[in-house]
């Protein structure tokens, strides 16, 4: 899976709380629902700078709504908690992807010191 390149399928889970992604190339990508709603690239969530990010808690039951394609370089995902203005393009989705581990944890890590829950 490369930056620039396009999933081959795009599938969401029956219980809508899983995305899976699968390219060409590798195996196919499964983000959490719950992952993609509190890492997700909006400026609702990621702010216009690091300063500005809002760490978001009480996600771990969201699901998924939909999904519409942007063009052939990103998707929109709506959530059944009504957020909807992430573009998940296929650069950010494999980063995502390849930094699964290190992101989750800075999250969980944020959660803790704000005192938030999943």
């Amino acid at each position: 899976m490369g930056e620039n390149d396009v999933p081959v399928e795009i599938r969401v889970s029956k219980d809508r709380r899983t995305l899976t992604l699968r390219w060409e190339e590798g195996p196919p990508e499964a983000f959490p629902a719950e992952m993609l709603r509190v890492l997700s690239p909006s400026a609702e969530v990621q702010g216009h700078s690091p300063e500005q990010r809002v760490t978001v808690g009480g996600k771990s039951a969201v699901e998924i709504s939909d999904i519409l394609p942007v063009g052939h370089y990103a998707i929109r995902i709506l959530f059944d908690d009504g957020h909807d203005t992430g573009l998940f393009s296929w650069r950010y989705l494999a980063a995502l992807a390849r930094e699964r581990e290190a992101r989750w944890a800075e999250y969980l890590a944020e959660l803790e010191a704000k005192g938030l829950s999943r």
